[in-house]
């Protein structure tokens, strides 16, 4: 087993031994030149040509220019091949000491692997039948000077994949194939709303109040106009302004950032998409997104039919919708109907299960609210297909339109898939003295610690006093989206910069 003063030391004597490679370069000229351009991708070359034969190439005599860092490199005498990765794939290069030339060979052999080259040539195919460029012209474009590891295994290397995401990429095929296929979903995401007739909008990332969700946010001071400011936590609340203005449907694929902790499932900076529609309640909702999901699902995976974390995830079936206590009951049935309406019982069992009851959210919570906190202990994780929970309780919804019909009910849902929220949705309040009087019992709960309840918005409620229409909104987590369309269990697989501790 080596060291790890043994591979520091064998890495520093690498970086050394490259430097002095590059001292040698800068003084025969420009080092790291730009005037290069290559005029095709590997990708495309193995789309057009992996069917040829090597005298159907032959025939064609295609020239190409093309560009990568140079993977691997086999050097057999007088001739030698090389591997050059694009961002779209990998090539193999010939080099013949003959048809390059003697100096131009000579300089190839001292090139590492790691370094950028462009080569020049006809395509072919080798012996073995491998698509091959014949290299005429080769040049050295950018010297790296740090090795590339080997390979990726173990914890170690997983602190590298995410502090160092630039070598993951480069080494890691799966990760680019996760963030092409995150850009993928993200794009279709967009194309899918705007064809629903929804308006793509920007709303402010600094926030005088911050609004729209349950959460601590970071921070900051406006240096010219002398306040206190913060990172937005959500947009809801400027959406929705927009509905007032006029706009019937509007959406934003938004970054939040959120003072809270970082586990799989959460980073303090995520990706929301935001959707509001005039005219709408959550049952309208339910339905949209849940086609919104399943038609992402077809189009980035070209099957709605997935294996997520060894297990099987139909999003090609219907989504089930249930209460609160259904879900409770059908997945921790050892509870009965009468305790999930016994407070005290809720709240002894909660404590057994090690919730601390007398924190702010839960120390004045009423029979609703712990009704909540137990399905998230004792049901939640195990809503692996698509559900809809619904029916949240009007304590824990400040900003969800109050049933008609049920008192202390909001019309509300969350989509939970593979044990985790996905999105969170409801028939929007728009009675703004409703809204003013929910916005003061987040301010008594924040006054009685709920360090994560909301301020009150006073311009917020001004705009509903113009007259909202009935409206419907929606926020996705894209984040978690990605994770479970891409079989990735950390959310940190999914963010290409995920937040960490400084290096020692």
């Amino acid at each position: 087993m080596t060291h790890p003063l043994d591979s520091s030391t064998e890495e520093n004597r690498l970086i050394a031994e490259r430097r002095s490679k590059l001292s040698a370069l800068r003084a025969r000229g420009p080092a790291y030149p730009n005037d290069f351009q290559p005029d095709v991708h590997a990708a495309d070359l193995h789309a057009e040509f992996d069917a040829y034969d090597d005298a159907a190439l032959e025939q064609l005599d295609r020239h190409v220019r093309i560009a990568g860092r140079m993977m691997l490199k086999r050097v057999m005498g007088k001739a030698s091949f090389a591997t050059l990765q694009d961002g779209s794939g990998r090539m193999q290069l010939y080099l013949d000491r003959g048809l390059l030339g003697e100096a131009d060979y000579a300089a190839f052999k001292t090139w590492d692997i790691g370094d950028i080259l462009g080569a020049e040539g006809v395509v072919f195919k080798t012996r073995k039948g491998e698509l091959s460029v014949r290299v005429q012209h080769v040049r050295l474009l950018s010297k790296a000077l740090r090795p590339l590891p080997d390979k990726f295994h173990g914890v170690a290397d997983l602190e590298l994949r995410y502090r160092q995401r630039y070598v993951d990429l480069i080494m890691t095929e799966s990760t680019r194939q996760t963030f092409l296929q995150r850009s993928q979903i993200i794009t279709t995401l967009r194309s899918l709303m705007t064809d629903a007739g929804f308006l793509e909008v920007e709303t402010p990332m600094l926030h005088p109040i911050p609004g729209g969700a349950a959460a601590r946010p970071f921070v900051t001071h406006h240096n010219a106009l002398d306040m206190q400011m913060y990172l937005r936590i959500a947009p809801e609340l400027y959406l929705k302004r927009l509905i007032v203005g006029g706009f019937d449907r509007v959406f934003e694929i938004n970054r939040n950032f959120r003072n809270e902790g970082v586990s799989p499932r959460h980073n303090p900076e995520f990706t929301m998409m935001e959707f509001y529609a005039a005219y709408a309640d959550y049952h309208w909702l339910m339905d949209f997104t849940e086609r919104l999901i399943r038609e992402t699902t077809l189009r980035a995976c070209g099957h709605t039919d997935l294996t997520y974390q060894g297990q099987a995830l139909d999003l090609g079936r219907p989504f089930e919708r249930l209460t609160i206590a259904q879900a409770i009951l059908k997945h921790a049935p050892h509870y009965t109907h009468a305790q999930l309406n016994d407070a005290a019982f809720i709240r002894a069992e909660l404590q057994r299960l090690g919730v601390d009851t007398q924190a702010p959210a839960l120390a004045q919570a009423g029979p609703g609210a712990l009704q909540l906190a137990l399905f998230e202990e004792a049901a939640e994780e195990k809503l692996w297909h698509p559900t809809f929970i619904i029916d949240y309780p009007v304590e824990v919804s400040p900003l969800a339109r109050a049933s008609d019909t049920r008192e202390g009910i909001t019309e509300r849902f969350e989509l939970f898939a593979c044990g985790r929220e996905i999105a969170n949705g409801f028939s929007e309040l728009n009675d703004p003295e409703d809204q003013a009087a929910r916005f003061l019992a987040q301010v008594q709960a924040k006054d009685a610690g709920d360090e994560e309840a909301m301020y009150y918005d006073a311009d917020y409620v001004r705009a509903l006093e113009y007259g909202m229409p009935p409206t419907g909104g929606c926020g996705i987590g894209v984040d978690r989206l990605v994770m479970m369309l891409t079989d990735n269990p950390n959310i940190r697989d999914v963010i290409l910069f995920p937040h960490l501790r400084p290096e020692d």
